[in-house]
């Protein structure tokens, strides 16, 4: 058995295709496959199922893969021990983010990084938290900015920062003339929310009890959704219904299109953390990843303070 061959496995266990797999693992489909029949054979199991168009793992192959990921990522975590003067902030960095913090922090944490880490730049896949943490468990992403909660075994998150929930209105709604919303009063209204399986659609829903029962109660007969911020942005503002945004979503020109009005306290807001594989093997990239988010001066947030 050989680190090459786990290598192979991987690869073909996450493109679910033998000549992909290949591609990606720089050699020939004939290479890859002779390679993976020698360690199943090794091994006394068949570690794919290739009855069908689609390679998919068995269930000894299932455990049989993850382990090789934790064996690969020890195997990386050797070689930087092996070099002591290596530098963990020179490199490429793969960092994730989901869809509603991505276009906010960014530009922001760009710049900082580059007088923190001007020789870690950043390899960016900005998605989905489902998809994000399939990344990172197989080793594709480094970290990811998610929103709490966030559970994952094998994945620690450490606390960024709380942004609280802004309500926004058409211009000549009712709402405007009041100095807060309740999140009760939600909902008899028409709410844009963004659409299903985006995790601000859950901060919020979960934040505001009234709004979810009638979900769970009239489906969408009340509610239209968005695919991104921007677009239910542009919705409210040609008074299509209104919305709840995240405070780093909004800006100071917003009051043009749209009126912003707060809620009630306590106001609902949401956590953002980095997650990041236990025993990552690059711990000054990841410290430095967040020093530069915290030193990217956000409006409208509050930075978590070490050990909350």
């Amino acid at each position: 058995m050989t680190l090459t061959e786990l290598r192979y496995i991987v690869a073909v266990a996450q493109e679910r295709h033998f000549g992909r797999a290949a591609q990606r693992s720089f050699v020939s489909q004939p290479t890859l496959s002779i390679a993976i029949k020698k360690l199943e054979e090794e091994l006394g199991v068949s570690l794919f199922d290739r009855s069908s168009n689609e390679v998919i793992t068995t269930e000894a192959g299932d455990r049989i893969v993850m382990q090789a990921r934790r064996v690969l990522e020890e195997a990386e975590r050797i070689k930087t021990l092996a070099n002591e003067k290596q530098n963990e902030l020179e490199g490429v960095f793969k960092l994730g983010l989901i869809f509603t913090v991505a276009p906010y922090l960014l530009p922001k944490l760009i710049v900082a990084l580059r007088g923190i880490a001007p020789q870690m730049p950043l390899q960016l896949d900005e998605n989905h938290t489902e998809t994000l943490t399939d990344a990172l468990k197989k080793g594709d992403l480094d970290a990811a900015v998610v929103a709490e909660p966030f559970h994952e075994p094998g994945i620690v998150t450490t606390p960024l920062y709380d942004e609280a929930f802004f309500v926004i209105v058409p211009k000549g709604h009712p709402f405007e003339e009041l100095d807060a919303v309740s999140p009760a009063a939600l909902a008899e209204e028409r709410v844009l929310l963004l659409t299903e399986g985006n995790c601000m659609r859950d901060n919020v829903l979960a934040s505001c009890s009234e709004l979810a029962s009638r979900q769970k109660i009239q489906g969408l007969a009340n509610t239209i959704q968005g695919s991104s911020i921007n677009t239910i942005r542009h919705m409210v503002a040609s008074g299509l219904g209104i919305s709840i945004l995240p405070a780093t979503a909004l800006t100071e020109n917003d009051h043009l299109l749209f009126s912003i009005v707060p809620f009630e306290h306590p106001s609902p807001q949401r956590r953002i953390a980095l997650a990041s594989r236990r025993n990552f093997v690059r711990p000054q990239a990841l410290a430095a990843i967040k020093s530069a988010i915290v030193t990217s001066k956000l409006a409208g947030v509050q930075f978590v303070a070490a050990g909350n």
